[in-house]
Formats: structure tokens, C-alpha cells, sequence
């Protein structure tokens, strides 16, 4: 009789205990791009529009980075967009972790890469809670602006991989991509191949909608 009263009361107590609240979104796949191929404005426009669909999604956060990297420029050092995010963990708009730390997002060791970060296409979520259109689905949009080599960090050489440092919406230029779903042509979700071009229009024919990642950066 002791033993199930005990039973009773133990699963009362588990019954009341409170749900413990997702935590908040800290990353997202842009749901749209800015509307001119890879003319972002700079990483400031780009970061504009990250604060702008999170607050329409009703994020309370205030502060977000776009995932991109710059070349060095007019007397101006490179920015490396792993350099732009803070230190983690960060988490999708339905409160799963995508990534704990740096290390982990970008596989710096053996053992991190061996793990893998869950930037996949079940968790590289839009700031809606949606999934991004990824292979087999049409039209494929899983190409994501970076700029970036695997690492996180910027090319160093004299190549152009930003669209001239997301300013340009050119038919000849080229941005560096990821694939949001990892998948098809490449596993990397942050560098698998060059953009057709800077337009519009040249990024929706290599894959894309002129889409990038969001981080509001930790401390």
C-alpha cells in the first residue's frame, strides 16, 4: 500500500512539474532573400534583413548576424563570418540545437567534423519554423550565400567569392554557397560551390533565391 501511494505521488508531482521552455531562436535560413540576387547591401544590409524577418517572426532578440564573409578591400581587412556570430550554442526557431560552439559548427577538429554540426535539412529551418526547399523539391532553393571557405573564414585569394563583398548584383561575378539540406553536389552546409553569377536571376538557375544564414550572436 506504501509502495503505491509512493507511485501515486511521484507521478502527480511529475504531472505538475512545469514544461521546460524551448529555447529561443538563435539561428534561421533567411524564408526570402533581399529581392536583388546578391546585392545585400554590405554584411550591414544583410544583418538588417535578418532583424527584420526575425522580428516579423516574433523574435525578441534584436541583434542577428548574417553568416557571410567579406574579401579584403579598399584598405579593409577580410571578415571571416564565423568571426561575426559569437561562441554558441544556437538553436532553430523550433528550439532544437543546430550547434554548440564554433568547433562544432565548423568541424575544427577531427572529432567535431567526425560528429557533425545538425545544420540539415530537417533543422536548417526558415525564421517561420519551415524547411527550405532542398533537393527533389521544386524549385530547389537549397543554395545559401556565404562567401565562405569550409572553415567559416574568408578566401584570401585574388578571386572574387563575395559578389564584391555583397554589393554587386552582376551577371559575372560569383558568390560563394552552402547547401542548407546537405545535399546534392557537396555535404557542406557552408561551402560547396560557386553561384552562376551575382543577378537574381543567376542564383535561382544554380539553385538558390539569394538566401543566407542568421546567427544572433552569443556571448
Amino acid at each position: 500500500m506504501k509502495t503505491l501511494l509512493f507511485c501515486l505521488t511521484a507521478a502527480g508531482l511529475l504531472a505538475q512539474a512545469p514544461k521546460q521552455a524551448p529555447a529561443p531562436m538563435t539561428f534561421f535560413v533567411t524564408s526570402v532573400g533581399v529581392g536583388d540576387g546578391a546585392k545585400l547591401g554590405g554584411l550591414a544590409g544583410a544583418d538588417a534583413h535578418c532583424a527584420k524577418l526575425a522580428a516579423a517572426a516574433g523574435s525578441t532578440i534584436k541583434t542577428w548576424h548574417a553568416y557571410l564573409s567579406t574579401q579584403a578591400a579598399d584598405g579593409k581587412p577580410a571578415v571571416n563570418a564565423r568571426d561575426r556570430i559569437g561562441a554558441g550554442p544556437w538553436h532553430n526557431a523550433k528550439g532544437a540545437m543546430v550547434a554548440r560552439d564554433l568547433g562544432h559548427l565548423h568541424g575544427d577538429s577531427v572529432e567535431e567534423a567526425r560528429i557533425g554540426n545538425l545544420v540539415t535539412k530537417n533543422n536548417a529551418l526558415n525564421e517561420k519554423g519551415e524547411q527550405i526547399n532542398g533537393v527533389g523539391a521544386t524549385p530547389n532553393q537549397h543554395d545559401v550565400l556565404t562567401g565562405s571557405q569550409s572553415d567559416g573564414r574568408a578566401y584570401s585569394d585574388a578571386a572574387d567569392h563575395t559578389c564584391k563583398n555583397w554589393t554587386s548584383n552582376a551577371t559575372d561575378g560569383i558568390a560563394q554557397l552552402g547547401h542548407s539540406d546537405r545535399n546534392g553536389g557537396g555535404i557542406s552546409w557552408n561551402s560547396v560551390h560557386p553561384s552562376r553569377g551575382c543577378s537574381q536571376a543567376n542564383l535561382v538557375a544554380t539553385g538558390g533565391a539569394g538566401l543566407f544564414y542568421c546567427f544572433a550572436p552569443s556571448k
